[in-house]
């Protein structure tokens, strides 16, 4: 069979693309088309099938219109009456600058084709045609096999790689460096920005040479960073030649904001390997239609993450104080979710689906994040590996292991195959590290692990000058209702948990004075630790008051400090963990 897309921006004011897909060798009396419900890399179901209007079928031979039947949400059912050749037309709205996204507008197009390109059940693996008629004067930016440029025409040797290569076009400025000596493409898409493109360049080229050092070696032949610079940030989405990020326009500024869009920049880039090429074994061949399991995630998505920023440290873009107050940073707002005592990584992983990507109020007690604790407990594992291997093995080896066994010859990976991997590759019995943080859900001392690479953590201590008064603590996470602060989530363990506040309630008053969202941290100063408040609120329409007495804030910061005197074995593996000499700590002043 020859399929053929062709994408026209016809109304983009409306923000109204027209597709035709041409049907070439069918040989059936009916053939379904069906549009994912989900993307690689987005675990969660949605219904990107309602915005597809008017679907219609055409005889090829003399232009009749043939039957189509809406079978279920994402699926129509064509009858072909016999005819080897099929025109099929529909019209997509798509005004969604997301990194998943599908967006139409007079200056621009933005296409993954997952959300506005059926696949023809049954011939995912047939290669794949796609056409675009878009104004002349439009620049067309993918990783797609070129075919011609008037119009401009492209290849994909089958759907899923379809998928993988979004296609942008429009007025983009586009620059190539040459990390490793292989061509990268920087796409910077949406006007006006902060950004010195000179030291993005340079500073990407080192987040590149950083990964492929990491890894030993690279398997491309060229790959796109597609940049959208919009006022709604929406992260980055990782494919196998080109990463999709939609950052804020003035993301490049200051130098903390700057160093979130490289970690960003270096999480998405290490998914070439990390997801794209070594992936679990249930993911494939993508069934679209359906959530697909699997309780890997936290290595896939966390280890990632933990080597984001690991990785800028390693390119010399974050000094090492600056790193580990990063990762104190991450251990803090994981200490802060009480759901870590609740669920395992694993059990996050595979509910994903339902978890992750559709937060409740009672999420943060009963979830804890893959991404969160799957970093760092990845650090932790780096580190036990590090001081028990007295440093001849790491957590680079198991990544290492991993892309030469699974990724590089594209062999997926089983459930149950990581931690006989690791072992092999470290010499190590892991199986108790795993059941206590990977399958179990055991508190992390962050101290202990740390200690092993010349460190230790806890809080950071009051500055002796901070005469400061202790505020009350309540336990909840809010948010402005109308000059009131309503609670967003409640948090459990907290004097409010306790007290019976509950997400929804609009705090008006302490002991009969006024509360004010504006005001709030202020009123609870007014209030330390220990003193009995009366908390009067309205709950859905309600006035009532409950007693709640204020409790303790937990610590503002976290830190991991040089130790005094650290052995030698330590220090090695601080040095080989960071690639950086190991320095004591600065003493105030300096």
């Amino acid at each position: 069979m020859r399929l053929v897309y062709t994408v026209r921006a016809a109304h983009p004011t409306e923000h109204l693309g027209d597709f035709e897909l041409d049907l070439e060798g069918v040989d059936g009396p009916t053939v379904d088309l069906v549009l994912p419900s989900w993307i690689p890399g987005s675990y969660h179901i949605v219904s990107y099938a309602r915005e597809v209007r008017a679907l219609r079928a055409f005889d090829r031979r003399d232009d009749s219109e043939l039957p189509v039947d809406r079978i279920d949400k994402a699926r129509w059912r064509v009858t072909t009456h016999g005819s080897p050749h099929i025109r099929a037309t529909y019209t997509v709205y798509g005004h969604q600058m997301i990194t998943e996204g599908f967006d139409l507008t007079p200056e621009h197009l933005f296409l993954n084709a997952g959300l506005c390109m059926p696949y023809v059940d049954g011939h995912q693996t047939v290669p794949v045609e796609v056409q675009l008629e878009v104004p002349s004067d439009w620049t067309v930016v993918t990783e797609l096999e070129g075919l011609g440029l008037e119009p401009p025409r492209y290849r994909a040797p089958d759907y899923d790689t379809l998928v993988d290569n979004p296609i942008d076009a429009g007025h983009p400025l586009v620059v190539t460096i040459r990390p490793a000596g292989i061509p990268h493409r920087i796409s910077l898409c949406g006007g006006v920005g902060n950004y010195e493109l000179e030291r993005i360049e340079a500073d990407l080229t080192k987040v590149v040479e950083a990964t492929v050092r990491l890894v030993g070696e690279s398997p491309l032949t060229s790959y796109t960073f597609f940049y959208h610079l919009t006022d709604i940030p929406d992260g980055g989405l990782e494919h196998a030649g080109s990463t999709s990020c939609v950052v804020r326009r003035l993301v490049f500024r200051p130098e903390e904001d700057y160093q979130h869009f490289l970690a960003e920049t270096s999480h998405e880039y290490l998914h070439l390997y990390n997801v794209k090429r070594i992936r679990p074994k249930v993911l494939e061949p993508f069934d679209y239609t359906r959530e697909v399991y699997t309780r890997l995630l936290w290595w896939m998505e966390g280890t990632t993450e933990y080597y984001a920023y690991l990785l800028l440290r390693r390119a010399g873009l974050l000094t090492p104080p600056k790193y580990l107050e990063t990762l104190a940073k991450q251990a803090r707002q994981y200490l802060d979710t009480p759901g870590r005592h609740h669920q395992s990584l694993e059990e996050a992983s595979f509910l994903a689906w339902i978890d992750y990507y559709q937060p409740t109020e009672e999420t943060p007690n009963r979830s804890v994040s893959y991404y969160l604790k799957g970093a760092l407990v990845s650090f932790c594992l780096d580190l036990e590996i590090r001081h028990r291997s007295e440093n001849r093995a790491s957590l680079d080896t198991v990544l290492r292991a991993l892309w030469q066994e699974h990724g590089k010859v594209g062999r997926g990976l089983d459930e149950n195959g990581f931690v006989p991997l690791a072992e092999r590759a470290t010499g190590l019995d892991l199986q108790p590290f795993f059941a206590r943080y990977v399958r179990g859900t055991d508190e992390i001392d962050f101290d202990a692990f740390a200690r092993w690479a010349g460190l230790t953590f806890g809080p950071k201590p009051k500055d002796p000058d901070d005469s400061t008064d202790e505020p009350g603590y309540l336990g909840i996470r809010y948010e402005n209702s109308g000059g009131l602060v309503r609670a967003r989530e409640v948090l459990s363990g907290t004097p409010a948990r306790e007290a019976g506040l509950t997400p929804g309630d609009e705090i008006v008053a302490f002991n009969g004075i006024k509360v004010t969202h504006e005001g709030f941290d202020k009123s609870l100063k007014h209030f330390p630790p220990g003193t009995p408040v009366d908390v009067t609120i309205f709950r859905r329409g309600h006035l009532r008051t409950l007693s709640i007495a204020m409790g303790r804030s937990p610590p503002e910061k976290y830190a991991f400090t040089p130790v005094e005197g650290p052995d030698e074995l330590a220090r090695t593996v601080y040095e080989g963990w960071l690639e950086s000499k190991w320095e004591p700590a600065k003493k105030p002043g300096t």
